[in-house]
């Protein structure tokens, strides 16, 4: 059986509260789970204590038992200083778009026109 540790969402429309579960990995998201863990309040500021709250005994359990956390609840354990520090990287996230190039490249052509025009009266002066 594949376990893993997720969010299970509650809560009502644009309200949402999730529950950190243990749970098969064949489940439906909010369906059946096997123990609760914590819970997660994406609505408190981020500094506050009661945003994220787990049994960090039965998380270690369960990453014992080969459970495989989600990538939120991992960035959580990271956190609490349960699970090492993973590094992350996504280089496409920080290229512009094609349209934002463009922009950049006609802006640059722009910018070169605007700097030869002076060039050439100075020299015919």
């Amino acid at each position: 059986m594949a376990m893993k540790i997720r969010l299970a969402r509650g809560g009502s429309k644009k309200r949402p509260f999730y529950r950190i579960v243990a749970t098969d990995s064949r489940m439906p998201r909010d369906g059946r789970f096997i123990e609760k863990l914590g819970t997660y309040n994406p609505l408190l500021p981020k500094d506050s204590e009661e945003r994220v709250k787990m049994n960090v005994e039965r998380v270690q359990y369960w990453l014992g038992q080969g459970a495989q956390p989600t990538d939120r609840i991992s960035r959580f354990l990271e956190a609490a200083g349960v699970v090492a520090k993973k590094e992350r990287n996504n280089p496409q996230k920080a290229q512009p778009g094609k349209k934002a190039v463009e922009r950049a490249e006609e802006k640059a052509a722009k910018a070169a026109e605007a700097a030869e025009a002076p060039a050439e009266e100075a020299a015919e002066a």
